[in-house]
């Protein structure tokens, strides 16, 4: 029996985005478990800036800092910019999407309700990598699936799930929301069609480049303000964080289906 459960075991392992045999890369999956972390650490502390600052002010902020951490990152590549363009500026939009949905949502959502709603990415990731990428889902993926998505609902142990009364959340914060994980999935999507030809500070430096053209049009606002030293603090953090776990999720994405690895 355990011979036989090592090799159903060996046998996922070896199931590739297509159907043929290929492993993950090696350290893709702790890569994708690193960036989980870091991604955890900046939905704490974009939640703690929130509450004084207006969600567009920390992802402008955000991305601004991000940006000289990119170009940093960069330095010395013989193509930083990459070569697929279209494909960067792809998901570069769609994670500038992502990102400000869910800071939206962490800021004006109860945390354990917001972090629900964006880590059923990984179900929508797996549909579009079946349909767009004809990658190959198996069944243990599917059930480890599952399992995040019921693992996370208990961790977080939203109201409705304790029992405890609480006021319905508003239609559009779960829509947005909702928005923000689509939009992270087909992130996702687009990094694993990218492939290992870029090179994940290429990758990552997308996000800030257009996130930052993005956010322009709120720079009026009349509800920004400048920041305390300690919400200043809160945003380098976020941006840190925010970088490390980026790098991570896409060397995670680069050598694991993106089903396995989100």
């Amino acid at each position: 029996m355990p011979r036989a459960l090592a090799a159903g075991v060996a046998t996922m392992q070896v199931t590739s985005d297509a159907g043929t045999s290929t492993a993950p890369a090696p350290g893709a999956l702790r890569s994708m478990a690193v960036g989980a972390f870091w991604f955890s650490v900046m939905t704490t502390l974009a939640k703690l800036a929130g509450r004084t600052l207006p969600s567009s002010e920390v992802v402008m902020a955000r991305a601004v800092f991000t940006l000289a951490l990119g170009l940093w990152g960069v330095r010395g590549l013989a193509r930083p910019f990459g070569t697929q363009t279209g494909l960067l500026v792809t998901r570069g939009l769609l994670g500038a999407l992502a990102l400000n949905c869910f800071f939206w949502s962490v800021t004006h959502l109860p945390l354990a309700e917001a972090s629900v709603i964006q880590y059923t990415n990984p179900v929508f990731a797996a549909v579009f990598a079946m349909v767009l990428l004809k990658e190959r889902v198996t069944r243990a993926t599917l059930m480890a699936i599952g399992g995040a998505v019921i693992g996370t609902v208990l961790v977080a142990n939203p109201p409705w799930l304790a029992g405890a009364s609480s006021a319905p959340l508003p239609l559009h914060g779960v829509l947005i929301a909702l928005t923000g994980a689509i939009a992270s999935a087909a992130a996702y999507v687009t990094i694993r069609r990218i492939g290992p030809r870029e090179r994940p500070q290429t990758v990552v430096l997308y996000l800030p480049l257009c996130t930052i053209p993005a956010m322009l049009p709120f720079l009026g606002d009349a509800a920004w303000r400048w920041p305390t030293p300690v919400e200043w603090a809160l945003l380098v953090g976020i941006s840190i964080a925010t970088q490390l776990a980026q790098l991570a999720m896409t060397r995670g994405l680069q050598g694991a289906s993106a089903a396995r690895a989100t």
